[in-house]
C-alpha cells in the first residue's frame, strides 16, 4: 500500500495535519503528540471506511516544510549543515525562516542531506 501523506502545519496553538488522500485531520500541541493523534484519526477513519483495516506509523509519513523541519529538530545546527551540504548558509537560513522558498532542486538536495545523516547517525554504535 502506498504511505498515506500528512501534510503538517504550524499553528498559533501547535500543529494540525490533514491527509492529502482522505478525508482525516487532527491537532497536537507539539509534533510528538501530532504524530499520536495523526494515528489515532486515521485508524478511526479507516476502521469505518474499510472495515477495521489497522493504520500503523510506517503506513503513513509526515510532510513539513523547511521553517517547520528546524523548528522542531533545533539539534540540527543550520551552519554546520549547510556546510555538509555544499549550500550557501545565508541561503538555508533564509529557507528555513521561511523568507525565501527553495525550488524542488533545492529542496530535495536538502531532504537528501538529512536522509543521508539520518542514515548515518543510525549506523552508529557506542
Amino acid at each position: 500500500m502506498k504511505k498515506i501523506d500528512m501534510i503538517v502545519e504550524k499553528t498559533n496553538t501547535g500543529y494540525s495535519a490533514f491527509a492529502d488522500q482522505y478525508p482525516v485531520c487532527t491537532t497536537g500541541n507539539d509534533l510528538t503528540e501530532l504524530r499520536y493523534n495523526i494515528l489515532e484519526a486515521l485508524n478511526l477513519y479507516f476502521e469505518v471506511a474499510e472495515n477495521g483495516r489497522m493504520i500503523e506509523e510506517t503506513d503513513y509519513r509526515i510532510i513539513l516544510d523547511l521553517p517547520q523541519f528546524f523548528d522542531f529538530y533545533k539539534v540540527i545546527n543550520a551552519k554546520a549543515f549547510s556546510q555538509r551540504i555544499g549550500m550557501n548558509q545565508s541561503l538555508l537560513a533564509q529557507y528555513i525562516k521561511g523568507k525565501k522558498k527553495p525550488s524542488a532542486a533545492q529542496a530535495k538536495r536538502i531532504l537528501q542531506g538529512v536522509q543521508h545523516l539520518g542514515r548515518e547517525l543510525s549506523e552508529i554504535s557506542f
